[in-house]
């Protein structure tokens, strides 16, 4: 089988080497770089810890576990410790507790003492903070991570052609061309489209509706801060959430921070305000100690790929079965797993896991409702 895929982000890494793993003659096509589209802009936080409904933390529950089965030095298995001060936050993660309990997702209520012996330098909230363990999440280096992917693809036979915009996609009863700016064209039994917040775009060239949030709009659910700091010598092993920050180990001692709470005033047209890095850097010794006189090494506002109802879009997107569409926020979560689901369906074996996010749901050209805005602790 031939199978062009569009998009070399993590997600079409994924789909590009469970395709060749299957024994498919697979190109993909990618625009600009690998990974210069969300797949660089992303936290990173492997969990299915507050997704809902049902079908999407099963969905996400599978891949966290799939992760785990595909181990290398991009990926770190330490966990996720949330910490709750206020009455609000507790009672929101109390009922996010009982429900995972509920649902067999490993989550451990933790002693103030049990918290700091997992993150020594941990600064201790007041009297009365309840800390919650999630020991099976955890992150990973996202652009490692697709070149681990990308590289088993390339391994496998794989062709990637870089600086190829797609710019029209044909069906016939026959398969399927791809042709790109320059005039290039390929060919394939089955396209699948991997291109993440541009899948409303490419989709419609092949006459499918696929709406997908627009990040240009400033405000929306799609954008958020992320900061890179220098490197400080702080002791963290792992994802680590409160209500107003949420931070991670980036590698050399830096840390990855996110505010959800300020993420309303991102705008993807403009660089991240002085004004908003003032006061993410001033939540920092507040959460982590040995973090006084950090300062900001990198500052982007990312772009999450967010279909119309938030909600992951995976299957034949065309009565033809010729152009297969995979769309998510949570790419890199899903990453592993798709690599086996999606090229599983390319050959014709449905996913029970995929079964209920299939691109037929926008045919009336409704997206149904929109997704609110991550905006507490676990929503993301």
């Amino acid at each position: 089988m031939r199978v062009v895929v569009i998009g070399a982000g993590v997600v079409g890494a994924a789909v590009a080497a469970g395709l060749t793993r299957r024994g498919a003659q697979v190109t993909v096509l990618e625009a600009r770089t690998p990974g210069a589209g969300t797949s660089s802009t992303s936290v990173a936080w492997i969990n299915a810890n507050n997704k809902t409904p049902q079908a999407y933390f099963d969905l996400n529950h599978a891949a966290v576990w799939a992760h785990h089965q595909l181990p290398g030095d991009w990926f770190f298995p330490t966990g996720n410790l949330e910490c709750a001060v206020t009455d609000e936050h507790k009672q929101l993660l109390d009922a996010r507790v009982t429900r995972l309990l509920g649902m067999g997702y490993p989550v451990e209520r933790v002693t103030a003492r049990r918290a700091l012996a997992l993150e020594p330098d941990l600064v201790p909230p007041p009297p009365g903070t309840e800390y919650v363990f999630f020991p099976g999440e955890a992150y990973v280096q996202p652009l490692r991570l697709l070149g681990r992917l990308l590289g088993e693809a390339r391994d496998g036979g794989a062709t990637l052609e870089c600086g190829a915009e797609v710019t029209a996609v044909e069906t016939s009863a026959s398969g399927a061309k791809v042709t790109v700016a320059d005039g290039r064209t390929f060919a394939g039994d089955v396209v699948v489209t991997c291109t993440g917040r541009w899948t409303q775009h490419v989709a419609a060239m092949a006459g499918a509706t696929v709406p997908m949030l627009d990040p240009a709009v400033s405000g929306t659910v799609t954008n958020g801060f992320l900061v890179t700091t220098s490197p400080v010598p702080a002791r963290l092993s792992r994802v680590l959430t409160t209500a107003a920050l949420n931070l991670r180990p980036d590698g050399g001692g830096r840390l990855l921070l996110q505010s959800l709470p300020l993420d309303g005033l991102a705008d993807p047209a403009s660089p991240v305000p002085e004004a908003v890095l003032a006061e993410i850097m001033a939540l920092l010794p507040g959460v982590l100690r040995a973090t006084e006189g950090a300062v900001v090494e990198r500052a982007v506002v990312g772009q999450r790929a967010m279909p119309g109802d938030g909600l992951t879009v995976a299957g034949f997107a065309d009565a033809e079965r010729r152009v297969y569409t995979v769309a998510t926020h949570s790419g890199v979560t899903l990453a592993p797993l798709l690599m086996e689901e999606v090229a599983g369906e390319v050959f014709g074996e449905e996913s029970g896991l995929l079964r209920a996010f299939r691109p037929g749901r926008f045919r009336d050209g409704t997206a149904g409702p929109a997704p609110v805005a991550a905006r507490r602790p676990g929503q993301q």
